[in-house]
């Protein structure tokens, strides 16, 4: 929308085309199945995301490039080899980004990405919660935000945890994004160690009982750490969005205030040096 309104001021857009954008930027529809939500990074700051699963591989990689060319970056999760293999075929001129082995970012040549001076930090218990911990960090990165990752740090070597802990702590991160599987202890181990906000993300990996994420849930939720936060088993797209959304208000308060308006013209100073209005 900025960008709309500099061309019209600048002459390069009249009225109607201005108009039209306008229209662009809210629900467009592709083939009469899927409606794509291009107002929802002014609305939200974070852009949509396409689940791949459950689509066809042309499907998911229509909507993907079609949200690159509309609004300059298009996000996909849940990507199937057959899905890579339809998007990489079909990029023509856009840049691929890969995040970890499911998840894509596609952005075209003319997108620049406005930092928003917010700052995120994940960290994993292990190598197995890295796809979840990857979508994390494609929506933060795609929101504006600075992430920084701390890999393979869970409890079996706890020892393993302070240093890169430390710094995160030390860098300041407005938020901490903390996925681990089997029995899930790291966010709340976490949690009660640093005065950011942590966000528990469960990871479906263990064994038997409670091995398809369950038993990480239900510690994350039953946590001893007061104010850990829990997103649903493997849910990296919805760690990564509250995350950013949380990172972006803390930049914006760091901010300084905007200066103060300047007095109507017309104004001129009266007795006591205040303003008042001219005839």
């Amino acid at each position: 929308m900025r960008r709309m309104l500099a061309r019209l001021r600048a002459g390069e857009l009249s009225v109607d085309e201005a108009l039209e954008e306008i229209r662009r930027t809210q629900l467009v529809e592709l083939a009469g199945h899927a409606r794509l939500d291009l107002g929802r990074s002014a609305r939200r700051g974070i852009p949509e995301v396409v689940l791949a699963a459950g689509k066809a591989p042309a499907e998911a990689a229509g909507l993907i490039l079609a949200l690159a060319r509309e609004q300059g970056q298009g996000l996909g999760s849940r990507l199937s080899p057959d899905h890579w293999a339809e998007l990489e075929g079909r990029v023509g001129e856009l840049t691929l980004l890969r995040y970890g082995p499911t998840s894509a970012l596609v952005r075209s040549p003319r997108w620049e990405a406005e930092p928003t001076g917010g700052r995120a930090g994940i960290v994993t218990a292990g190598t197995s919660d890295l796809g979840a911990a990857e979508e994390a960090r494609m929506v933060m990165e795609a929101a504006g935000v600075e992430v920084k990752t701390v890999f393979d740090v869970g409890v079996a070597g706890l020892h393993r945890l302070l240093e890169p802990l430390g710094e995160l702590v030390g860098w300041r991160a407005d938020v901490l994004v903390v996925a681990a599987g089997m029995d899930g202890v790291l966010p709340g181990v976490v949690a009660g160690l640093v005065d950011a906000p942590v966000i528990g993300l469960p990871i479906a990996t263990g064994y038997g009982a409670g091995g398809e994420g369950e038993a990480a849930l239900l510690t994350m939720l039953q946590s001893c750490s007061t104010g850990l936060t829990v997103v649903n088993i493997g849910n990296g797209i919805g760690a990564g969005t509250a995350a950013a959304l949380i990172a972006r208000r803390a930049a914006a308060a760091r901010r300084p205030p905007p200066p103060p308006a300047r007095a109507r013209r017309g104004a001129r100073s009266g007795p006591g040096g205040r303003a008042r209005a001219g005839s």
